[in-house]
């Protein structure tokens, strides 16, 4: 028998009837998120959908390439009133394509030339081409620009190069606008990226506004563009350049000295490669003087724009020049220039440059080794300069080239350059 109070008994009842309420009234409540989450659920965007993925670019062997990119070229151009059967054959030039980096033209620019020229020749009559002169050009015809380009897995001018990219772009000369372009990726083998003659041979290097313009109107423009003014003023001139050049690299100095001086003579003539060309003719032709007169105006030319790059060439992993010979005639060149930069202000940075082959920490160092001997062969010249120059070695770091060939094709990553700087103190 439970000798339980009866008070303690109503108690534990009124208890028990309390919880049994408030389970039902939980039970038929509504359950609700807070307020500011069921406003978020409202107001939040649904997620973006995943970006499209870029087709890569597929990288052909360069004949393919070549001929895929100008087949795309032409087929794809957007002309005004060109009406089959009503037109005339429209007038095609090809100014000389260069590599997109050293804006050299090589034996593989001119192999491309031809056979970009014997596929228009073959599939696309509607097409007339002729070739680049002042003569065709007044004839406002569609013109070929294009850039071909060593460059990394990523699609950059730096590091170690893997393949070729190239751009070619179609001019209207009538509209002066963009009216095809045309993009490629090729393999390495096959490709011999020599420079011509001409460009083998100059003594420098530096990067000029004609040149700049020439490549920013293939590889900055888009379809629609309207063509780069810097270029399309200076194509008079450029035309008696290249005539020059071509001269020049079938041993037709006389001639090629003589288109460089009219080329010289335009509005636009004032160019590194016009200087070169006179500076090369001359050399060839034994004009002495008119040789050193000529490599002076190189010389400042690259002073006024701050930088030039002195294409010398050292033994084999010494310091030491070679002597130098009648294209390459080292105790002139430096003479020359230690003379124009004493008559200058500023301080200079002498700068050594190696091409890629080999370890980097021995291409640092021997670099600075031969920008310290070709500081003090300046200085041993103008002693004046010895507090305004400075030596340095950057390896293979700013490879212009960038494919370790070690031959005349990636001179340019062994170049010296020299770089204008404001003196301290």
């Amino acid at each position: 028998m439970n000798n339980k109070n009866p008070s303690q008994v109503r108690l534990a009842l009124v208890s028990l009837l309390a919880v049994i309420a408030l389970l039902a009234a939980c039970s038929s409540e509504e359950i609700k998120p807070p307020e500011n989450q069921a406003s978020a659920d409202k107001t939040a965007p649904s997620a973006p959908p995943a970006a499209p993925q870029a087709v890569p670019i597929p990288v052909l062997a360069h004949d393919e390439a070549v001929l895929k990119a100008a087949n795309d070229l032409f087929s794809k151009a957007q002309l005004a009133n060109d009406t089959p059967g009503q037109q005339p054959r429209r007038p095609v030039v090809i100014d000389p394509l260069v590599d997109g980096v050293s804006r050299m033209q090589t034996a593989t620019t001119r192999k491309m030339e031809s056979k970009i020229s014997g596929l228009v020749q073959s599939k696309f009559p509607q097409f007339d081409v002729r070739p680049f002169s002042a003569a065709n050009l007044g004839q406002s015809p569609l013109l070929v620009v294009g850039t071909f380009t060593p460059i990394n897995q990523q699609g950059k001018t730096e590091g170690v190069r893997e393949m070729y990219r190239f751009c070619l772009v179609l001019v209207d000369l009538k509209s002066r606008r963009i009216v095809s372009k045309a993009v490629a990726r090729s393999r390495m083998e096959s490709v011999d990226p020599t420079p011509l003659p001409f460009f083998s041979d100059a003594p420098v290097w530096a990067r000029d506004q004609t040149g700049e313009a020439y490549v920013a109107t293939c590889q900055a423009s888009k379809l629609g563009d309207e063509v780069n003014p810097a270029y399309v003023d200076s194509l008079v001139a450029d035309t008696l350049i290249n005539e020059g050049i071509r001269a020049y690299n079938s041993a037709h100095y006389k001639d090629a000295l003589a288109l460089f001086v009219k080329a010289e003579a335009t509005p636009a003539g004032k160019q590194l490669r016009t200087l070169t060309g006179s500076y090369l003719a001359t050399g060839k032709l034994g004009r002495r003087q008119e040789n050193a007169q000529a490599f002076g105006k190189i010389v400042d030319y690259g002073l006024d724009a701050g930088k030039l790059s002195l294409l010398l060439t050292f033994r084999p992993g010494a310091t030491s020049l070679h002597g130098g010979t009648a294209t390459a005639p080292y105790d002139m060149w430096l003479k020359t220039l230690a003379q124009h930069a004493a008559q200058r202000s500023s301080c200079m940075e002498v700068v050594g440059h190696a091409s890629r082959g080999g370890p980097e920490p021995v291409n640092e160092r021997l670099s600075a080794l031969r920008a310290e001997h070709v500081r003090q062969r300046l200085v041993d010249e103008a002693p004046a300069l010895e507090k305004r120059l400075l030596a340095a070695g950057y390896g293979s770091r700013e490879n212009l080239i960038g494919t370790g060939k070690d031959n005349a094709s990636d001179a340019l990553d062994r170049r010296v350059e020299f770089r204008l700087l404001a003196c301290q103190g």
